[in-house]
């Protein structure tokens, strides 16, 4: 699954002789690495000239902590390959989240075609807003660290993100990505720090990476098609979840999706479906779940038709996504509740297509349960818990 795109950026522009990238240095524009100094400016003078260079580009930022605001990252550029380099250094929100907590993104890429992202911290100091939202004090919604939207060809390699105030990483609307070596570090009962959320994106991988948060480790919202994520780690956090689907009455649907070789540890679920319980013309189909390991989670597996949060605007109503084709192979491991697999479909949709083989799910060393509502499907191989689809 190796993004054809990144190889041929990274084997010809970077590493071939023949090739001479244009190289711009934050530390020309006047960044400082002391953490203190204010480097927004240094950050979007770089990228201003490696956007308009007519060659590769690459921008440089050496080992330190560079503070830095909102930035926004804007092209269409003169080039399609321009690769910020953040190997050994720190890029640090400032401490007070009021300067960034109503930006909506404290960095963003947007309009870009063949961008790579390498290395480097995100330090998203999210720690205080947190804290701000558990007493119940007016706070700002808080800032995602890193997006990228309506933007193709994109790579993120070994990048950390660490305390962010919303969600690490963001990929809206965009074509052909890989993420791969990612890093996501934030405290459990942190609110709304999804890992990875993907949305209206194609051709998305996620490779090889490490996930702890207080929310879905990865997250697949409407619009997303063609995802491949192999071996990821999850915990703490919610698992990895498509959904929540089916906000809106017309929503773009979710295809073509494969998990494979995900380890979940002490997550509140692993792999799950959720659909607002309310009308819409969306759907899910086409998923693979396959080669993962359960440790003490509390929903190993679950499609959940009847998310209505606060109950607010959904109590009585039934979800309309049409969730379909959903393979679970080889998933194992112990459950922290007794149900550990629950399919809670709509009575309007039901849940058709769902296979499930080679299953082995205990609960305090015993057989866990399943529940299903309105949900049909086979099971081949060994499964346990015993299956209650129609």
């Amino acid at each position: 699954m190796s993004n054809p795109f990144i190889l041929v950026f990274y084997f010809i522009f970077i590493t071939s002789p023949l090739v001479t990238s244009a190289q711009f240095n934050v530390l020309s524009y006047g960044a400082n690495p002391d953490g203190r100094t204010d480097c927004t400016k240094a950050f979007l003078t770089a990228w201003t000239q490696a956007c308009a260079s007519t060659r590769p580009a690459i921008i440089s930022v050496p080992p330190g902590r560079f503070l830095v605001s909102k930035l926004l990252f804007q092209g269409p550029c003169k080039n399609n390959a321009v690769l910020l380099s953040v190997d050994g250094s720190t890029l640090v929100a400032p401490s007070d989240y009021w300067a960034t907590g109503n930006a909506q993104n404290w960095l963003i890429f947007e309009y870009v075609d063949g961008v790579t992202i390498s290395g480097g911290i995100l330090d998203g100091q999210g720690m205080s807003l947190w804290s701000c939202k558990a007493s119940g004090k007016k706070c700002p919604t808080g800032a995602t660290s890193l997006g990228f939207s309506n933007s193709n060809n994109i790579a993120i390699i070994g990048l950390t993100s660490m305390n962010s105030q919303m969600f690490n990483i963001d990929i809206n609307g965009c074509h052909n990505v890989k993420l791969e070596g990612v890093r996501v570090s934030s405290s459990g009962n942190s609110p709304n720090t999804d890992g990875i959320h993907v949305q209206l994106s194609s051709g998305v991988t996620i490779l090889d990476s490490r996930i702890g948060t207080g929310d879905d480790c990865i997250s697949i919202g409407p619009g997303a098609t063609n995802l491949w994520i192999e071996n990821v780690l999850c915990g703490p956090g919610h698992g990895i979840s498509i959904g929540s689907l089916g906000k809106d009455l017309q929503e773009a649907g979710v295809q073509n999706v494969t998990v494979k070789t995900a380890k979940f540890t002490g997550t509140q679920n692993g792999l799950r479906i959720k659909s607002w319980g309310r009308p819409s013309n969306g759907f899910a189909r086409n998923i693979l779940f396959q080669h993962a390991t359960m440790i003490d989670v509390k929903n190993p597996i679950v499609i959940d038709q009847n998310y209505c949060p606060h109950n607010k605007n959904c109590p009585g109503q039934v979800s309309g996504v049409q969730i379909s084709g959903v393979t679970y192979q080889d998933i194992h491991g112990t459950s922290a509740t007794e149900v550990a697999v629950r399919f809670d479909c709509s009575k309007k949709t039901p849940c058709t297509g769902i296979k499930m083989e080679d299953i082995r799910l205990t609960y305090r060393n015993q057989p866990a349960d399943a529940s299903c509502n309105n949900a049909d499907g086979r099971t081949s191989g060994f499964v346990q818990p015993s299956s209650c689809l129609s």
